[in-house]
């Protein structure tokens, strides 16, 4: 009662200007869940709710749907926020994922399937900080027993007070397994919630200013006109870091400090165990010869990200 009316779901469309009727159509492309956080008319889900759409709504408990605005995401942590106009919203009163036990009591409430909204499943916390990796991030999660099914993605984990202790955002995909769900600590969440609030992006993070392209197959090789397999510089923000160091386009990336990179996360990985201002020694190939970089690492904003990638 304390907490189920702080859950809503939310719809994630495509909208795209059709050539053949002159008129933008528009596309469902996923449900999920989120939940309303102590600032105004803000929504927290996951990024990946969010990720492959550009038009929301919410569902409010009440049933009504409302147009929400994406005011920012975080692919590293799995938040994003959304913001509605709409009144009479009750906020969720927010824990302390820090103070957690396992045996604890949990209570998840989302919108499992994407029309189920509303519904409540409860369970324990069944371990603490367990290392996971979602849509190719590794983050660390709680782990509980509730039962968490597709559409449950961005809604609440609480305890038995009725605190908002974490955002639901995964099961295993084992086959045979049960009672494996996870969710993001809250104590995480908010503050990533807070940081997209006022700044739009996540601030204090390294990024080499690039866009890198992983080539898996002769197909996609050829397609770029390249003739190996491996993690290429696709792009190169003008005036960034990459570019102040000398990267081009079309380098095939070798190691970061001496470690061999052989997809885009070992990238992600590397560059996220160091600061903005340290300096990374990059190996690249350019045509025939190994070509050595040095690249001051910079704040990544969403223009000077180092995470964006395409895959090939």
């Amino acid at each position: 009662e304390k907490c189920a009316d702080s859950v809503v779901g939310v719809i994630t469309y495509t909208e795209q200007w059709s050539r053949s009727t002159g008129e933008v159509q528009k596309a469902e492309v996923g449900e999920g869940s989120g939940v309303v956080i102590p600032d105004d008319g803000y929504i927290m889900t996951n990024n990946h709710v969010v990720a492959d759409g550009n038009s929301y709504q919410v569902l409010l408990p009440s049933g009504d749907k409302v147009d929400a605005s994406l005011v920012g995401t975080d692919s590293g942590t799995d938040i994003a926020v959304l913001k509605i106009e709409a009144t009479g919203l009750t906020p969720a009163v927010v824990g302390d994922s820090d103070s957690l036990q396992v045996g604890e009591f949990t209570l998840a409430v989302g919108n499992p399937l994407g029309e189920l909204g509303g519904t409540v499943t409860d369970g324990i916390i069944s371990a603490l900080d367990r290392e996971v990796t979602v849509e190719n991030q590794t983050m660390n999660l709680l782990q509980t027993n509730a039962a968490v099914s597709p559409g449950n993605s961005g809604g609440g984990l609480f305890n038995e007070r009725g605190e908002l202790i974490g955002i639901v955002n995964a099961k295993s995909s084992g086959q045979n397994a049960e009672g494996l769900g996870f969710a993001i600590p809250v104590n995480t969440a908010i503050q990533v919630a807070e940081e997209l609030i006022n700044n739009g992006y996540v601030t204090g993070r390294p990024a080499m200013g690039v866009t890198v392209l992983s080539i898996n197959d002769a197909q996609t090789a050829f397609q770029y006109g390249v003739n190996q397999a491996g993690v290429y510089v696709q792009s190169v923000n003008e005036g960034g870091a990459a570019d102040k160091a000398g990267l081009q386009p079309g380098d095939r990336f070798v190691s970061i400090d001496g470690t061999a990179v052989n997809s885009t996360s070992d990238i992600t990985g590397i560059i996220g165990e160091h600061a903005v201002g340290d300096t990374i020694e990059v190996q690249v190939v350019r045509g025939t010869q190994i070509v050595t970089a040095n690249v001051t690492l910079e704040e990544s904003t969403p223009q000077a990200s180092s995470t964006q990638r395409t895959e090939g």
